[in-house]
C-alpha cells in the first residue's frame, strides 16, 4: 500500500489538473438582438402576402386570413425553435434533455400545469362567478358545450389554441432561454420577469396599423388608446407568465393560462353584474363568440344589487387568496431559476 500511496502523492505534484472547459455562453447584446429578430419574424410575415395582410376588404377575422396566418406564424416559431435549440446546445453545452428543460418543455410537469391554472382561476374568481352562477353558464361547462362551440370557429381556434401555443413558445420559452445563457453574471430573475415580456407587448403594437385599416372611420386617438391599452395588458400578462415559467419550469402551464385568459377576457372592475358585458380577450383582441352574443342579449339588467356585491366580494377574495398562494403553489424542482436568487437550477 505504501508504494501506491507514494506514487499517488508524487503524481499529484507532477500531473496537471484537468482544466474545466466553460461554455462560451452569449452576450446580453446577442440575446437582445435575437429576441428582436424573433419578434420581427413573428410579426412581419403577417404582411407579406395578400391572404395574411389585412385590408379594408379583408378582416383579420376572416377564416382564410386566420388559416394563412396560423400557417406562416407556425413556420416562423418552428425555425426560431431550432435555432434556439442549436444555440443552447452549442453555447451552453446543454445535452438534448437539458435543452428541452431550459425551453420549459420537459419534464411535462402535471402539478406545475395544474398550479398555474388554479392560480389564474383564482384571479378570475369574480368573472367565473358571474358567468357560471349569475349567467347560468355552469351547465354548459359541465357538458363541454362551450368548449366545443369556442373551438368550432377559426376565430376560436386562433384565440384559444394557435395564439397561446405560438406566442408562449416564442416569447416565453425561446426568449427566456436565450437570456438564461447570457455570460455571467447575466440578468437577475427580477430583470428576466420584467424585461423579457416587453418584446411580447411590442409585438402587439402592429394591431394599431390593422385597426386603422379595417376601421377607416375611427379616429387616430381611439386607435392609439386601444393600442396602448393592449400593450399595457399584454405586458402585464407577460410579467405574470414569465414569473410562472421561471418558477415552475413549464411553458405548458402558461399556454393553458394564456388560452384561459383569452377565453375570460378582461375582468369586470366596475359596473353592475348583468349590465354591459366587457368584451375583448386579454391577449388576442376582441372575442366575438356565440357566448358573448348570448350574454349581451340575455344580460339581465333586472338583477338585484346583491349579485353585484357578491361578485366584487368573490373578486377580492380570489385576488387575496391568489396572492397568498402565489409563492407556495409555484415552488418546483423544475424551476429555471430561483426567483430573487441569482443561482439557476440547471
Amino acid at each position: 500500500m505504501a508504494p501506491t500511496s507514494l506514487y499517488t502523492k508524487l503524481s499529484s505534484y507532477v500531473a496537471k489538473p484537468e482544466k474545466k472547459i466553460e461554455p462560451p455562453m452569449i452576450s446580453a447584446t446577442a440575446a437582445a438582438g435575437l429576441s428582436i429578430l424573433y419578434t420581427l419574424l413573428y410579426v412581419l410575415p403577417l404582411y407579406l402576402t395578400p391572404t395574411t395582410r389585412p385590408s379594408p376588404s379583408l378582416s383579420r377575422d376572416a377564416p382564410s386570413s386566420i388559416r394563412s396566418r396560423i400557417r406562416i406564424v407556425s413556420l416562423s416559431v418552428t425555425a426560431c425553435s431550432f435555432l434556439t435549440a442549436y444555440l443552447l446546445s452549442t453555447y451552453a453545452f446543454s445535452p438534448p434533455l437539458e435543452v428541452l428543460h431550459q425551453l420549459g418543455l420537459y419534464p411535462l410537469g402535471s402539478y406545475e400545469i395544474f398550479a398555474s391554472f388554479l392560480l389564474t382561476a383564482l384571479l378570475f374568481a369574480g368573472p367565473l362567478f358571474e358567468r357560471g352562477i349569475v349567467d347560468g353558464g355552469w351547465r354548459g361547462w359541465i357538458k363541454g358545450r362551450r368548449l366545443h362551440e369556442s373551438l368550432s370557429s377559426w376565430i376560436g381556434w386562433r384565440n384559444y389554441v394557435a395564439a397561446p401555443v405560438t406566442e408562449e413558445i416564442l416569447f416565453r420559452s425561446l426568449i427566456i432561454s436565450l437570456h438564461l445563457i447570457i455570460i455571467p453574471p447575466g440578468p437577475s430573475p427580477l430583470t428576466l420577469v420584467f424585461t423579457t415580456p416587453l418584446y411580447f407587448g411590442i409585438a402587439h403594437v402592429h394591431h394599431l396599423y390593422e385597426f386603422t385599416l379595417t376601421h377607416p372611420f375611427a379616429g387616430v386617438g381611439q386607435a392609439l388608446v386601444r393600442s396602448l391599452m393592449q400593450f399595457g395588458y399584454t405586458t402585464l400578462f407577460g410579467w405574470y407568465a414569465s414569473f410562472l415559467v421561471l418558477r415552475t419550469g413549464s411553458v405548458w402551464g402558461v399556454i393553458i393560462v394564456h388560452a384561459f385568459c383569452n377565453w375570460m377576457g378582461l375582468p369586470r372592475v366596475w359596473g353592475k353584474v348583468g349590465g354591459v358585458a366587457i368584451e375583448g380577450g386579454v391577449l388576442g383582441g376582441p372575442v366575438r363568440g356565440k357566448e358573448d352574443q348570448e350574454r349581451r342579449e340575455g344580460g339581465g339588467g333586472g338583477l338585484g344589487v346583491g349579485w353585484t356585491v357578491a361578485y366584487y366580494l368573490v373578486l377580492i377574495a380570489g385576488a387575496v387568496i391568489w396572492w397568498t398562494a402565489l409563492w407556495p403553489l409555484t415552488v418546483s424542482e423544475n424551476a429555471l431559476v430561483k426567483i430573487w436568487d441569482q443561482s439557476a437550477v440547471r
